[in-house]
């Protein structure tokens, strides 16, 4: 069994989610993250000042010659940041044998700044999301992706098997995420709502995933385990500067 995931996601300098997330979440579950970083970002734990996204082309290098002496067959998606990068990102993709790909689509960040312009919107749609065999948005990015409110219409629409709808961002109390396979709910997963704002949830939870998924475990196994870890790590979050929570991703002993 091949135990790394390579990574395409976005820096966070205070380190709460994006590629920092990834990588220690990954690493949790004994698997060795491959990151390539998509964008880097001025923010901090109340807001994303700005964002800079990297050129295509160094993210081609990257890939490429990491491809010419690593396999792998899981890959873990969060931020892509420009139209290009998203062409680009799906053609290197195409050029890999079977993979699992696992996107977490970040359309804006925990504290409602806009990552994602319509232009990149739709190239995420169109020319990623049919690559997609797990996707894991919260209610608002169903909806930015679908424009359709009723959520198993919703689901339908997109071409994904294997849909992880997190429903945090629109609950309150008890909190219900739903598992979708091929436009079926087959399993549900209950949870009571935690007080305050946390940083990389998304983050954490999708890498979660794509480390069992890289070890070998089934998706629903693989989905119902990371909730349950992305959960302990928030029961467990930590405070480090003004505003969000940082999970604590360590592993309980």
């Amino acid at each position: 069994m091949l135990d790394s995931v390579l990574v395409l996601s976005g820096l966070d300098p205070c380190g709460g989610a994006g590629v920092s997330a990834d990588i220690e979440t990954i690493n949790q579950f004994g698997v060795t993250p491959l990151p390539i970083v998509t964008t880097l970002t001025v923010q901090n734990t109340q807001s994303v000042k700005s964002t800079q996204t990297i050129d295509e082309k160094l993210i081609a290098e990257q890939f490429n010659y990491l491809k010419e002496d690593i396999n792998f067959s899981v890959v873990k998606i969060g931020l892509l940041s420009s139209k290009p990068q998203i062409q680009t990102v799906a053609s290197l993709l195409k050029t890999c044998g079977a993979l699992t790909i696992v996107l977490d689509p970040i359309v804006s960040s925990s504290s409602n700044q806009q990552l994602l312009d319509e232009k990149s919107l739709e190239s995420l749609k169109q020319e990623l999301l049919p690559m997609v065999a797990v996707l894991t948005p919260n209610v608002a990015e169903l909806k930015a992706l679908s424009l359709i409110d009723d959520e198993q219409q919703a689901i339908e629409s997109l071409p994904c098997e294997w849909i992880l709808l997190t429903t945090t961002d629109t609950s309150e109390g008890e909190v219900e995420h739903r598992l979708y396979h091929n436009a079926q709910c087959v399993e549900r997963f209950t949870y009571v709502k935690l007080p305050g704002d946390y940083h990389g949830s998304g983050c954490t939870l999708s890498s979660a995933i794509s480390a069992l998924l890289a070890s070998g475990v089934d998706v629903n196994i693989a989905c119902k385990r990371a909730l349950d870890y992305t959960y302990q790590s928030l029961l467990n979050a930590k405070s480090i500067g003004k505003m969000q929570y940082h999970p604590n991703r360590e592993l309980p002993k």
